[in-house]
């Protein structure tokens, strides 16, 4: 029977997604778990795998179409059946339709303009206006363009409103469009205003309403790191290169561990109910280009600290390449926001909406310490919870803070 694929909705407040590029045509053979197509989000670009076995017998979506959460995409299913198409085909050509539309009652005004038309530019005539600097570029394209040197202003975009996406950039390559940006003198610096890209758009939306409605308090631990730095060192000395562990592994499971005891803590607060989840999944903040991006880390209290690593360096890297997975970055119940590696003390992070708290990690450094009255060198690391003080308050947040530092000054417990 015919299966109908749909637009993910990946991440509470996504609702819509441009479809970048199709991985299958019409009249392919697909699996269940292949790529089908690539699409846009607010955070990254994504694979879609399908979700039933078969053929691909229609595609109901154009390449750089705009498309709402859960509306068809595609129809899988057997190669003899009847297909009956569901609603009516989603175009990426809305400029042209709109374009044609217009000129059909002012055909004085010259030729119709196609978003469709090709995307190698006049190299005088770059899209861009000179008064108005900013380029509509999806971040996969941009990486392209980078990666290759392809120089964004001499490409015509023939996405969404003239937005420059994948295929313009294979296109320019394929007509030798690179290299072609050349140096300019200037006497001093000036003014530039630059686009934000998506990502940015969301995360500025996403952090201003997470402050402006969720009312923050923040708590403050130094953490004793002696012993986890010696058992972390004497493990990775006898393991390969890509099996050694973080500190943030050692995190990941810890937090996950000591959620157990707080389950306000890992919770969503709805109306005026709290959900509390039964599954400790740990969100990890990852820097990308243009801004951050969470990957989830599902039921890491279960996991040993081998797998969390894996697992967390794999999806790490699929979001800096604009590769990640709908499962990478949805589902997370608790955040952590580590900065330890750019040698940060002590900051305090906002809470990532619709969870009720994130912790913030500074650096593990050795510093003058007293113990039994008598100086010493030792390992300190402070870390900062952020709560939302309307599911949980400073007693239980300071708990909770203790609770942890049992898993991380003692952690040969996240081993046994």
């Amino acid at each position: 029977m015919a299966e109908t694929i749909s637009m993910p909705k990946l991440g509470f407040d996504m609702a819509e997604g441009t479809l970048v590029r199709w991985m299958k045509k019409v009249g392919e053979t697909i699996a269940k778990g292949d790529v089908l197509a690539e699409i846009e989000t607010d955070k990254a670009t994504v694979e879609v795998d399908s979700s039933a076995s078969g053929v691909v017998r229609k595609l109901l979506v154009d390449e750089g179409a705009v498309v709402p959460v859960n509306s068809p995409i595609a129809i899988v299913g057997t190669a003899e059946e009847v297909i009956q198409e569901p609603g009516n085909k989603v175009s990426g050509k809305r400029e042209e339709t709109e374009s044609r539309a217009k000129g059909a009652g002012d055909k004085g005004q010259g030729a119709d303009v196609s978003v469709q038309q090709s995307a190698i530019g006049n190299p005088q005539s770059p899209i861009l206006n000179p008064q108005s600097p900013v380029l509509k570029t999806s971040p996969l394209a941009k990486r392209m363009a980078r990666e290759r040197s392809v120089d964004l202003g001499r490409i015509q975009g023939s996405g969404p409103g003239g937005r420059i996406v994948r295929r313009d950039i294979e296109a320019a390559l394929t007509a030798g469009v690179t290299g072609l940006t050349s140096p300019v003198v200037q006497a001093g610096k000036t003014d530039e205003t630059v686009g934000q890209s998506k990502l940015r758009q969301a995360i500025a939306r996403r952090m201003a309403e997470s402050k402006a409605s969720i009312p923050h308090f923040y708590v403050t631990h130094e953490y004793k790191m002696d012993a986890l730095m010696e058992l972390r060192r004497q493990y990775n000395q006898i393991v390969p290169e890509n099996e050694k562990l973080s500190i943030n592994d050692f995190i990941v499971k810890a937090v996950a561990q000591a959620l157990h005891q707080f389950p306000n803590l890992n919770a969503t607060l709805s109306g005026n109910s709290v959900l509390r989840h039964g599954q400790a999944n740990i969100g990890i903040a990852v820097s990308v280009e243009g801004g951050l991006l969470t990957v989830v880390c599902r039921e890491a209290d279960r996991k040993p600290l081998r797998q969390i690593s894996a697992e967390v360096k794999g999806m790490s890297a699929r979001a800096r390449a604009g590769k990640v997975k709908p499962e990478d970055i949805e589902g997370s119940t608790f955040s952590i926001s580590n900065m330890g590696m750019y040698d940060v003390e002590n900051f305090a992070a906002i809470i990532n909406p619709p969870e009720a708290a994130i912790l913030a990690i500074g650096s593990a450094r050795e510093v003058p310490v007293v113990e039994d009255g008598m100086l010493k060198v030792g390992w300190r690391m402070k870390a900062t919870i952020s709560v939302d003080h309307r599911v949980s308050d400073g007693v239980e947040a300071a708990k909770f803070m203790q609770a942890l530092a049992v898993f991380l000054e003692e952690p040969l417990r996240l081993i046994v």
